[in-house]
């Protein structure tokens, strides 16, 4: 089908039309009260955020690291006005040491908990309600003095207990470290009501990002992990691991390629349209946007980032030619024309002099024929401070996607997606069933005639933190649509006819 036309049902009447030109995004800066991601050198990485509702309003909330400093969780209070946050962090969230952390309904009472991660024991905090939080017992979760970065979680075939697995990056107490001292993956597997002690995913290559996948669309989600070279030098790799009874790494032999980079996140979306999702990792010197071939029968990843436009190495404006550092990267559609776009939060490990120290963040917008154009600057998002971690969300569910951004050694900031003449909407949220109460496995399918938007319910990827709440799709000018969901367990939904501008909440 032509991309520059839109087919879409009706009534059941087939009804045909051109989409109106895909509006600039514009974003506006919001106050928040200062909040920084400092410290020494365990903390030159991590500084994520978690999005989520913790108060039941369905207004996402956030919780940034600190690092050195308490982490803070943020009350969202926005309303017709704007975004509008307040600190308000109970004692058992405000915690030193934390990295990141992830919203998860670890026991399946549709309240959300946090998998806090830290330079010290990681936490599994249990969500209360009013955003009130206490640690988990009898769970059996077993942690220890690591340097954590990275998360992700599945529910594997039968489990009411979420697996989970943690990168612990580099050991510290190694004398002749930090290089090529680079910590395993630890794995956490349910064990009936509580969790066996972890197991080791050996070698580790000093993880920064991790995502549990279904990658193949068969019903089982293998885990993703993108490593960072600057660590463990040689040897090392990008890995994925075949979550089998015991997990092995998928070899050459199967499709997987090797490949190293100075790997820092992982986004995950299907923007070639063919119902598998593709990735896009940041890095120190370039990014990499990597489509996956379904017709290989295997894990392989073709490399798009030049024919695509994806690869944001250097500064785009500020004068500082040197190469870029990328952190967290979310997929979005940020003008709701119906094309995903990529947005990457940069800045300097801290003083590296190879590296661009005038940094600005990206903002790579998908055109109609499937490339990607800067447009940080314009839209408001060429930040000079060192982003880390990020959260592409409505915060105030208008349809409209706003960010977040934590900074190391410099404030939060906050920006409201004030876009003009941006396209029609759809928010979508699942509930799941059998502990799983988020879905998390399932894929949505959103249908506009002959074209399908695709999103895999997945927990993990980013930067050091990650969102829960609506999935947002952008509709371009077509104010109906097609809708259906494949749950985790392989039950296909019907396709519903829904109309736009609305927000959705599905079921079995």
């Amino acid at each position: 089908m032509p991309r520059n036309l839109w087919i879409f049902l009706q009534g059941g009447v087939l009804v045909l039309g051109a989409p109106a030109q895909a509006a600039d995004p514009v974003f506006a800066p919001r106050p928040v009260t200062e909040h920084r991601y400092d410290g020494g050198w365990e903390h030159f990485v991590g500084g994520g955020v978690a999005a989520f509702d913790c108060n039941g309003d369905e207004l996402p909330e956030l919780y940034a690291a600190g690092g050195s400093n308490p982490a803070e969780l943020f009350l969202n209070q926005s309303g017709e006005g704007g975004l509008t946050f307040a600190p308000s962090t109970p004692d058992a969230l405000s915690l030193t040491g934390v990295t990141g952390a992830y919203p998860i309904d670890i026991d399946g009472d549709s309240v959300l908990d946090l998998a806090i991660l830290r330079v010290g024991p990681d936490v599994l905090m249990r969500g209360l309600g009013d955003c009130q939080f206490a640690p988990f017992d009898g769970l059996s979760f077993e942690t220890g003095d690591h340097w954590s970065t990275a998360f992700s979680a599945t529910w594997e075939a039968g489990q009411a207990l979420p697996t989970l697995a943690i990168g612990t990056y580099v050991d510290r107490s190694d004398p002749n470290g930090p290089f090529m001292t680079c910590d395993d993956t630890l794995l956490y597997r349910p064990d009936g009501d509580h969790y066996a002690p972890p197991h080791a995913l050996t070698p580790g290559f000093c993880a920064l990002s991790m995502l549990f996948t279904d990658w193949s669309r068969t019903g089982r989600a293998d885990l993703r992990i993108s490593n960072d070279r600057h660590y463990y030098v040689r040897g090392g790799q990008e890995q994925m691991w075949a979550m089998e009874p015991a997990p092995r790494l998928y070899s050459e032999a199967e499709g997987w390629a090797p490949y190293s980079l100075w790997g820092m996140g992982i986004a995950s979306r299907d923007v070639t349209g063919d119902g598998y999702s593709d990735v896009y990792l940041t890095s120190m010197g370039d990014q990499k946007f990597q489509t996956f071939d379904p017709a290989s029968g295997g894990p392989v990843y073709r490399d798009a980032t030049y024919a695509r436009g994806t690869t944001a190495h250097r500064p785009y404006t500020g004068g500082d030619g040197r190469p870029s550092t990328g952190w967290h990267a979310a997929f979005g559609d940020v003008n709701n024309d119906g094309l995903d776009d990529v947005f990457v939060a940069k800045g300097n490990v801290e003083q590296m002099p190879d590296a661009a120290m005038h940094d600005p963040n990206n903002l790579l917008m998908q055109q109609p024929d499937g490339t990607f154009a800067e447009s940080g600057a314009a839209a408001g998002l060429a930040s000079m401070e060192r982003g880390r971690g990020a959260a592409l969300v409505d915060l105030n569910l208008d349809g409209m996607l706003d960010l977040a951004v934590v900074n190391r050694r410099a404030p939060l900031e906050l920006y409201q997606n004030v876009t003009a003449g941006a396209g029609n909407w759809l928010l979508v949220a699942l509930q799941g069933q059998s502990g799983n109460s988020q879905a998390i496995g399932s894929f949505v399918e959103l249908r506009v005639g002959g074209q399908v938007q695709t999103r895999e319910m997945t927990i993990g990827g980013g930067h050091a933190g990650g969102d829960a709440g609506y999935l947002h799709f952008g509709l371009g000018n077509a104010e109906h649509a097609e809708i259906r969901v494949i749950w985790p367990d392989g039950q296909v939904g019907d396709w519903q006819a829904v109309s736009a501008n609305q927000r959705l909440s599905l079921s079995r």
